[in-house]
């Protein structure tokens, strides 16, 4: 299995040996316009990561934002130079999958429904000129998370009200707000409204998830204790990465079968084997079944 990256220069940085690499056609005439909020520099690559390469893959304009700097984030390292680390790790994600990246100089861990924060919220939106916005949902179990969620809701309406942060012009028409997929059930479980195959773009999944060092072969195995399972050789960890990336998406596929088939027919619905989801915010806009197609123009003759 190769995987597919979008800059040749990035076989030195990210991995000792070569890849093929992907050949993007030509930007659509009206790209599409998405950022994802997640709270630390890891959250967007592993929610919608596969996603986000696959919109960039077709020219559309994808834009990664986390919320705080993972600067607690770790076991033997904190403060600048692990948030440095993690912001250099998140821009080689952004390489990867042929996006934009950026990083809020807000400590780990101390994220808070705030004006300030709100504003800073409602410009990146703004700013992006956002046809879709994604973040977490607001019951997750990382105050970070739920924050981030919160912030998200609350600039949902503010994007379009030209006299709040009237320094970044008001967009004149509100983004469609979706929510990344969890496994929490209380006060109400996730459903799934749009389901992506990411089967061609799981290799670009697996490298974001080799080039986020810290977090996937240091921090969460010590905190979870599979430290020792961690290969110490580039040929295991790379392997290592996408064993994990297959077990984190085969259950999101195999759980929302009856959504791939929905969307792509049986034939091509029961072959996806991967796949990330995403849930419709009742705030903003709320698009027509031919406008969520338009949005993700996933479904076509390459459906996975």
């Amino acid at each position: 299995m190769r995987i597919h990256l979008v800059l040749a220069s990035l076989t030195a940085v990210v991995f000792s040996q070569p890849f093929a690499f992907t050949v993007y056609g030509e930007e659509p005439a009206d790209p599409l316009r998405i950022i994802v909020f997640g709270a630390h520099p890891d959250d967007c690559e592993l929610d919608a990561g596969g996603s986000a390469a696959r919109w960039a893959k077709l020219g559309h304009k994808v834009k990664f934002v986390s919320a705080t700097n993972g600067d607690i984030g770790h076991h033997e390292q904190a403060g600048a130079i692990l948030a440095r680390r993690r912001t250099a790790e998140v821009q080689k994600c952004a390489q990867i999958l042929g996006i934009e990246t950026e990083v809020l100089d807000i400590h780990d861990g101390e994220l808070l429904p705030t004006l300030e924060n709100r504003r800073t919220f409602t410009r990146k939106i703004r700013e992006w000129k956002a046809d879709i916005v994604i973040a977490h949902r607001p019951n997750d179990y990382h105050p970070d998370h739920r924050y981030t969620a919160q912030l998200v809701q609350d600039a949902a309406f503010m994007v379009i009200v030209p006299s709040f942060c009237p320094d970044v012009p008001a967009l004149r028409s509100n983004p469609v707000f979706f929510y990344s997929e969890d496994s929490f059930k209380k006060p109400n479980p996730f459903e799934a409204d749009v389901v992506v195959p990411i089967d061609s773009v799981l290799d670009q999944k697996a490298a974001c998830y080799r080039a986020l060092e810290s977090q996937f072969y240091e921090w969460n195995p010590w905190l979870f204790s599979y430290l020792k399972q961690v290969p110490s050789d580039e040929a295991g960890r790379l392997e290592f990465a996408r064993q994990k990336m297959a077990e984190r998406h085969q259950p999101t596929a195999d759980l929302f079968r009856a959504k791939l088939v929905q969307e792509l027919g049986p034939e091509r619905g029961n072959t996806v084997k991967y796949a990330e989801a995403f849930e419709l915010c009742e705030y903003g806009s709320q698009p027509s079944p031919e406008q969520l197609k338009r949005l993700f123009p996933f479904f076509g003759v390459d459906a996975r």
